[in-house]
């Protein structure tokens, strides 16, 4: 968090000049705008507000400080530390690695085991109510007891832990890449997404508990990292090694990748996941750790699903590792068969986007219901519950009754919880297909269209009305209240419009319709998530046929290809909306043309201290400014070799929280000097420095005190990233994502001028810029107005408010910096 230096000058905040111009704008008649009055007004001031406003987006967040602090008294701890405790951090840093693994393997067979009883239970009441002919009491039934499941779900997350709502896929990915949501890995978080996942995946909503599971064990990660709850926290010595943001990202990025194998039993496509979707920083001791977790994780999932196996896990299924089996079917190609293949990675690929932009605009609707009040919220969520099950129970009731046939492999019918040929109100010897895909749990209903050797089992009606009933669902189930997860109801609609495409092939074609339907879920997965390596691992490990690797990489590739020509990837468009900035691999075309130093220069001038400061001086700086740094420059200082004295020197950056933490020791010197290296080591050591939870407010100052000094030097950071202000904006950022940095010095080119800090957050803000720009441009001239304006002018000078004009109403936008 940043904010503008220029307060402890200036008493008349630029809070206070954007309320009154806001408030002029908004009294004005719209209709009565002049000709020569400017479209586009802006505002030159930098916002210094603690929050990132988009819109009408607000998320309270915060950088994170993944570079080394690099100050005497960390080096003096690196210099003295034996082999020995150096052996016992590394065995620390496996033992969290296998915890994390431990724990989220038994809470992914605790959640599995809970949906499969209660859904199981719940679709046998139904199969009772069916054959007694009561259909009014089934329905009736079925819709309540799937209301009174979501409302579990929907009253947790609404009430007690809102960032338990949703994928937390998003979130993870942006605190990966350097920010931080509060409460986003809480106990609290935990509990209510366990819960809340039982519930809302029991209700039978059109959504998966793959996405909740990769956030359950990321919140373990961080939960073991930090010693527990933040009110609970254990305080043992060597758990507080990992009391830093660096650690603990690692051990989150562990968590990640054990919640995506305990959702898929994948360890191996957990472990690509977590390197090609979330993780923006990555190294090879990082990868052995993530794949000890999955490998973890599986082994749990093994030992459980043994012991169900048995029998002693009620009416949990016998599915073993792999979740939809088609090792059975004989997979052959031919040279047409390569048509259909490329006609699924393209479909794919369209379906995908369409399907990232259908979901845009829905959740932009949801967005302004949700800011109406927890009830809204909660009536959204019922709504969408009531209408899921409504469905769900009569449309089966619009198929055809159709005959078993002998040669089919299972029994046929039946009115077990589970199966490919479901009865449900058809006389015996027949079987309701729809009823074998709807009245089922999703993982099921994915079982049975995925099911190879059925080429007859499926009318062409019901699969269509499958098909369209789920990207239906798909659109209106993500964005409730409840914890959701977008991978099993892509595989949904995928697998219902590659079965589709199966049937119109015909015999065009020897592959099976079972393999259509798994390579339609992929290509839609592809064409939605834009995922290639991790996915095609996590479809083998899912259906153990190693022969589809060919067309499953064709397919996937086409479709991604094919989805990149029209719109960002589902999780983007996500973050955006959720008004969380991420730093993007590939800069934008303009940073090229733009210098760090120009960028600096539309910020007030950077707030520096002294190496030995007065203890007022540092008061005032952090009670009027949100700086997480602050760079550390000496006056008069002798270079060694050189005559000239009354040299400038950059001593270093040092942090906020040390400055906190060096008023709270009372660290004081009656006069002007520096300490000596032994003062420092009796006052301070490594792992003090290492909390980041004190506020400058919790801390006492008397008036004599003020008086007094800090050595700042022990303190700082003497190896700060710096570069020249000739370096582009474009490297710039580069190095912020691929370092991990929060702060970059900027040194002058040429001597005499004064030194900048760059922040990732004045990079994202640019960003910001470019992206509100074109989505106003674009909006207004769709209500008959337009935009006219200089981008490269507006960036150099530091654009913070601007609005667009139409004809008929306006648009404005509002870009801060954390």
């Amino acid at each position: 968090m940043e904010e503008d230096s220029n307060r402890l000058a200036n008493p008349e905040t630029p809070h206070s000049l954007e309320a009154e111009t806001y408030e002029e704008e908004e009294g004005r008649d719209l209709e009565s705008n002049s000709l020569r009055q400017p479209l586009l007004k802006r505002n030159r001031t930098l916002s210094s507000t603690p929050l990132a406003l988009v819109g009408a987006k607000v998320s309270h967040i915060e950088s994170l400080d993944y570079e080394i602090n690099e100050n005497d008294i960390f080096k003096h701890d690196w210099r003295r530390r034996s082999k020995v405790q150096v052996l016992q951090y590394i065995f620390l840093k496996w033992s969290l690695a296998f915890l994390v693994g431990l724990l989220t393997g038994l809470i992914a067979t605790l959640i599995n085991l809970a949906i499969e009883n209660i859904a199981g239970y719940k679709l046998l009441a139904i199969v009772g109510f069916i054959e007694e002919g009561r259909y009014i009491s089934g329905l009736i039934f079925f819709t309540g007891i799937n209301f009174f499941l979501t409302l579990i779900a929907a009253v947790l997350c609404v009430c007690f832990a809102p960032t338990a709502a949703g994928p937390g896929i998003p979130e993870i990915k942006a605190y990966l890449n350097g920010v931080d949501t509060p409460n986003m890995f809480g106990a609290t978080t935990l509990l209510v997404k366990i819960v809340g996942s039982i519930g809302a995946v029991s209700a039978g909503l059109d959504l998966g508990k793959e996405g909740p599971l990769v956030h359950i064990g990321s919140c373990i990660a961080s939960l073991l990292a930090q010693g527990g709850p933040d009110n609970y926290r254990i305080k043992w010595r060597w758990l507080r090694y990992f009391n830093n943001d660096r650690d603990r990202r690692d051990i989150i990025t562990c968590g990640s990748s054990s919640g995506v194998c305990a959702a898929f039993r994948a360890p191996v496509g957990g472990v690509l996941f977590a390197l090609e979707e979330v993780a923006t920083w990555w190294r090879s001791a990082l990868l052995w750790r993530t794949f000890f977790s999955t490998a973890v994780v599986v082994v749990v999932l093994r030992a459980f699903i043994e012991i169900c196996n048995s029998g002693k896990c009620g009416l949990f299924g016998t599915g073993g590792l792999i979740m939809f089996d088609v090792s059975d079917v004989k997979v052959s190609y031919q040279a047409m068969d390569v048509i259909p293949i490329i006609i699924i990675g393209i479909i794919g690929g369209l379906l995908g986007s369409l399907y990232n932009h259908a979901l845009h605009k829905v959740l932009r609707v949801y967005n302004l219901i949700n800011h109406k009040g927890k009830m809204h919220k909660l009536l959204l969520a019922l709504g969408v519950s009531i209408f899921t099950s409504v469905c769900q129970y009569c449309l089966p009731f619009l198929a055809q009754c159709r005959a078993c046939d002998p040669s089919f492999p299972e029994t046929c019918p039946t009115n077990d919880r589970s199966g490919n040929f479901k009865q449900f109100n058809c006389p015996d010897g027949y079987y309701n297909d729809l009823a074998t895909l709807l009245l089922t749990t999703n993982d099921d209903a994915v079982r049975n269209i995925f099911s190879t050797n059925t080429t007859n089992e499926f009318h062409v009606t019901s699969i269509l009305i499958f098909f369209a009933l789920y990207c239906i669902l798909g659109l209106i189930t993500f964005g409730i209240a409840v914890p959701s997860g977008l991978f099993l109801p892509i595989i949904l609609m995928g697998s219902g419009y590659g079965r589709l495409l199966s049937m119109a092939m015909g015999s065009y074609t020897n592959l099976d319709e079972g393999l259509f339907a798994v390579l339609g879920a992929a290509s839609l997965m592809a064409g939605s998530m834009r995922m290639t390596v991790s996915l095609c691992v996590i479809f083998l490990e899912l259906t153990n046929n190693l022969l589809l690797l060919p067309i499953t990489m064709i397919v996937l590739l086409i479709a991604k290809t094919v989805g990149d020509c029209f719109n960002p990837s589902i999780y983007e468009i996500i973050l955006e909306l959720k008004g969380l900035p991420f730093l993007d691999a590939n800069p934008e075309p303009w940073m090229r043309n733009l210098t760090v130093g120009e960028l600096a220069d539309v910020k007030p001038p950077v707030v520096t201290l002294c190496g030995v400061e007065k203890v007022s001086r540092i008061v005032d700086v952090l009670r009027n400014t949100t700086h997480n740094a602050f760079p550390i420059v000496d006056q008069g200082v002798l270079v060694p070799g050189m005559v000239a004295t009354g040299a400038t020197e950059l001593h270093g950056l040092i942090l906020r929280a040390h400055l906190v933490q060096a008023l709270k020791k009372k660290w004081f010197l009656p006069e002007k000097r520096r300490t000596e290296e032994w003062e420092v080591r009796e006052k301070f050591n490594w792992v003090e420095l290492a909390e980041r939870e004190l506020k400058i407010e919790q801390v006492a100052v008397t008036r004599d005190e003020m008086e007094m000094y800090v050595d700042l030097h022990p303190l700082t950071n003497t190896t700060p990233f710096t570069v020249v202000e000739s370096m582009s904006v474009a490297k710039a950022l580069v190095l912020f994502r691929q370092v991990g940095l929060r702060h970059l010095l900027i040194v002058p080119k040429y001597q005499g001028a004064g030194v900048s800090l760059l922040t990732i957050n004045t990079s994202l803000l640019f960003h910001a810029y470019s992206s509100i720009f074109v989505h106003l441009t674009h909006k207004v001239a769709s209500a008959g107005g337009s935009c006219s304006w200089d981008l490269d002018q507006a960036r150099l000078a530091g654009l913070q408010h601007f609005e667009c004009l139409s004809s008929s109403r306006k648009t404005q936008a509002f870009v801060r910096e954390k």
